[in-house]
């Protein structure tokens, strides 16, 4: 299917009126950049000698940020820890988004990952994570926000990174709150959990966790078509967008025939944010009245853009436009 790049851009213009409420797991993202210039004397691993470090949103957090710098507005609810990581995510945070809905859990710790880069390659991830289920207590708080603030808000995000924050419980009182407001709500899904997405708007899977999903191996068109179709239907979803990688994106929307989108990267340097990108793109876009299709491609297009990057990046509207323009 053709697409209208004109119409395209005039929904970005309209994504300055959309704003998104992000829930999920809050991470924050450490990168150690160095240099290698040998291997260590005590086991065959590289010797990185250090020469700075960065700090990022991650998870739910990078989703949010990604919304902001597509000129949308985005607020974020999850659970931060009360040291220094958690005061880190913070600040950084508060520069680009509402974080009016982040609470502090003094029994959890911050997730914090660390990537050890060397040349342009990761060499090594550490992580240090607390994933276990929130206390009912906790995720009341959340749903409480929703359910104050759910006016504010045209779309919402799960963003489900199996940190422990989203659950059945927590899922079902958020179905519960954006149907009564209409709202769209899209989720960028765990493997393990997708039964708990029952009746969302649209779900963005990559092929591996599509697979497993639906229990169907994808090795041709065939095989991808059934397993969207598989979890369109049991999941009794709107839509399901499958990443695929190189391979681009498949399209599956109820009543329709599966569409598949071939990738706008021009060189693919770093993979990830590529997932939240995708999201967070692609339902702002919703947001601003796209369809399904035209919400896709611009998704694909600002995933172009972010691949190309080294680290967990995100993509500016300026840079959308010009990677729209581009590919003609």
């Amino acid at each position: 299917m053709s697409i209208d790049k004109a119409r395209l851009k005039n929904l970005l213009e309209k994504f300055k009126e959309s704003k998104i409420l992000v829930i999920g797991d809050l991470i924050l993202d450490q990168f150690i950049w160095g240099e290698v210039s040998r291997i260590s004397p005590e086991a065959p691993v590289p010797v990185v000698h250090v020469q700075r470090e960065s700090f990022m949103p991650g998870g739910a957090a990078n989703v949010a940020c990604s919304i902001r710098d597509l000129q949308g507005s985005a607020a974020i609810t999850g659970i931060i820890g009360r040291g220094i990581w958690g005061r880190t995510l913070k600040k950084l945070l508060k520069r680009k988004t509402d974080i009016k809905g982040v609470i502090v859990d003094s029994g959890r710790d911050t997730t914090l990952k660390t990537r050890i880069v060397a040349r342009h390659q990761q060499v090594v991830r550490v992580d240090r994570e607390h994933i276990s289920p929130l206390s009912k207590k906790t995720a009341d708080k959340i749903i409480s926000y929703v359910k104050k603030n759910a006016k504010n808000f045209k779309a919402i995000i799960i963003e489900d990174y199996g940190k422990g924050v989203i659950s059945p419980y927590l899922i079902k009182a958020i179905l519960s709150i954006a149907k009564k407001r209409k709202l769209i709500i899209t989720v960028d899904p765990k493997e393990e959990h997708f039964l708990y997405y029952k009746g969302v708007t649209c779900i963005t899977p990559n092929q591996f966790e599509a697979e497993k999903a639906a229990g169907i191996k994808i090795i041709d068109l065939k095989s991808l078509d059934a397993a969207g179709e598989k979890l369109l239907r049991e999941l009794n979803l709107n839509a399901v967008l499958i990443t695929r990688g190189e391979a681009g994106m498949a399209l599956f929307v109820q009543g329709k025939r599966p569409e598949y989108i071939p990738t706008r990267a021009q060189e693919v340097f770093d993979v990830s944010g590529a997932g939240d990108t995708v999201i967070g793109a692609f339902t702002l876009a919703l947001a601003s009245g796209a369809s399904f299709n035209e919400a896709a491609h611009i998704s694909n297009y600002a995933a172009g853009v972010v691949v190309g990057k080294i680290g967990v990046g995100s993509c500016s509207q300026k840079e959308l436009i010009e990677k729209i323009d581009f590919d003609s």
